[in-house]
């Protein structure tokens, strides 16, 4: 049974056990129903059985021992069908007749006598079926000896019978009704009551039919509120169905804007890549022309140049791929404040029409452990972001700060800050802001990779980078766990070919 209903709804199989159960509960409650009232009929009968039996020796004491006459059963108030007879010492019947309906007692017949044959005096019920009388409840009592007066007595069960075979139809009648009605209303309430639930299913199917293979995932059906209150079952499934809708859409915004960001990266880098493709291809051509329209050492160092264009987006692409794959970065102590002061350094040869300041607020020295070459590279991908994207003039400040068990650094600029619809996305790959905050020179700019490179970086450092940007206020923020290496204080910082730079709350290089 259980194999043939797994197959069936979840509605007809609480329809089948509810129905089960009542048809169990009512046939329980049927039977002991009839076997109380059994009870209490055959208990009824056998008084009346008792008191039968008494008043019957009272009147077979006024005849003479061993009489065989019955004259009592003629007496007013014995009912029709009254059984009686007279018994001798040993249980044998001397003489029995049963009361007939308007005439005299009628004897009854050696079948019928045999059936009363073994019953003893001892006042125990029996029940007995006489034939031609039907069912009786029967018992005998009579004194001690050869000299007592023994009487048996019996009263037919047609009535006990007929009212329990009575009491049977009426229950079955209103088991069956009540059963009917009960179905019924059972069917309503479950009808009722999993229509949320259907309702949570017909939608969980037009979300599966949805095309979620390609284009723009948006808008999918929701589970309607009505079927999300969690005080039931049904809207608990209801409500989770709508975070998994809510999940798989918000992934497939973010696969889509994903896709858009890398088809936008691919079309920049090739445009990126075709422009010093094109650039050698045709300085080679010239050059295998033997033309004299261009001279050969310039010819090499524009090769040259646009090579090295194309080798930097390479080993850009390279770098973000290994950190992806986590691979360890070189691990040495590296100063910060010394990486900080000659980045700032080498910024200010790269953007002489800016004003570049350092800040160096150190209690402690700045030491942690990592790779220096790729913590320099965090630090100069900053100031170059600052430097691009603002104009002539701007003020740009990196500090260095030290606590007890982290190093902080600053780059901050006065520039005109980042659009509020960027900031969000500002560390994803591919992200550029080229129309966004104006550059000092127009044709500058990578393909949207520095600050992505930036953050996997520090992130590989086991640190923290953070933005907040307004106009005339952009600010990033490094955070790296120190080494804790007990070193002498850092007073100065060594730039190349430069004097070394004082720890002084802002100085201007």
């Amino acid at each position: 049974m259980t194999v043939r209903l797994r197959g069936r709804s979840l509605r007809t199989r609480l329809l089948f056990f509810i129905g089960v159960t009542l048809a169990f509960v009512c046939a329980a409650m049927a039977v002991t129903t009839i076997l109380a009232q059994h009870k209490y009929l055959l208990g009824n009968l056998d008084d009346r059985v008792s008191n039968a039996v008494a008043r019957s020796q009272g009147g077979a004491g006024l005849h003479p021992e061993h009489d065989t006459d019955l004259g009592f059963l003629k007496e007013s108030g014995q009912p029709a069908g009254t059984l009686a007879a007279r018994l001798a010492a040993d249980g044998t019947l001397l003489t029995a007749q049963v009361v007939a309906q308007d005439v005299a007692p009628q004897d009854l017949t050696p079948a019928q006598r045999s059936a009363l044959a073994g019953i003893r005096a001892d006042g125990r019920m029996h029940t007995r079926s006489v034939p031609g009388l039907g069912t009786y409840r029967i018992t005998a009592i009579g004194g001690t000896g050869d000299n007592g007066v023994r009487v048996l007595t019996g009263l037919p069960m047609d009535d006990v019978q007929n009212m329990i075979r009575g009491l049977v139809v009426v229950e079955a009648v209103v088991a069956a009704v009540a059963l009917t009605v009960a179905g019924c209303v059972c069917a309503f309430v479950v009808r009722r009551e999993l229509r949320p639930l259907g309702r949570v299913a017909a939608t969980a199917v037009e979300v599966s039919r949805a095309p979620l293979g390609r284009g723009e995932v948006v808008g999918l059906t929701r589970v309607p509120e009505r079927d999300t209150d969690p005080g039931s079952e049904a809207g608990q499934v209801g409500a989770a169905l709508n975070r998994v809708i809510d999940h798989v859409e918000s992934s497939l915004v973010e696969r889509q804007a994903g896709e858009e960001r890398m088809r936008r990266f691919l079309a920049d880098a090739s445009h990126e890549l075709r422009t010093p493709l094109a650039s050698i291809a045709g300085y080679a051509e010239l050059m295998n022309r033997g033309t004299q329209r261009i001279e050969p050492a310039l010819a090499w160092r524009r090769v040259s140049a646009e090579s090295a264009r194309m080798t930097g987006l390479v080993e850009d692409l390279l770098l973000l791929a290994r950190l992806d794959e986590g691979r360890p970065l070189r691990s040495g102590e590296v100063d910060l404040a010394a990486v900080v002061a000659e980045s700032v350094w080498d910024a200010r040869a790269a953007g002489e029409g800016h004003n570049w300041q350092l800040a160096l607020l150190l209690d402690a020295p700045a030491l942690v452990s990592g790779d220096e070459a790729r913590l320099r590279q965090v630090v100069a991908n900053l100031l170059a972001n600052a430097r691009v994207h603002t104009g002539v003039g701007t003020t740009v400040t990196a500090s260095v700060e030290a606590t007890d068990d982290r190093c902080v650094i600053r780059v901050r600029d006065n520039g005109p800050g980042i659009p509020p619809a960027l900031l969000p996305s500002v560390f994803e790959r591919f992200t550029r802001a080229d129309a966004s905050r104006a550059r000092a020179n127009p044709h500058e700019g990578g393909a949207g990779l520095g600050l992505a490179i930036a953050a996997a970086i520090v992130s590989a450092h086991g640190g923290r980078l953070d933005v907040t940007s307004e106009p005339g206020h952009t600010e990033f923020t490094i955070e790296l766990p120190l080494t804790g290496t007990e070193l002498p204080t850092i007073d100065t910082v060594s730039a190349p070919s430069v004097p070394s730079v004082p720890t002084v709350p802002s100085i201007s290089v």
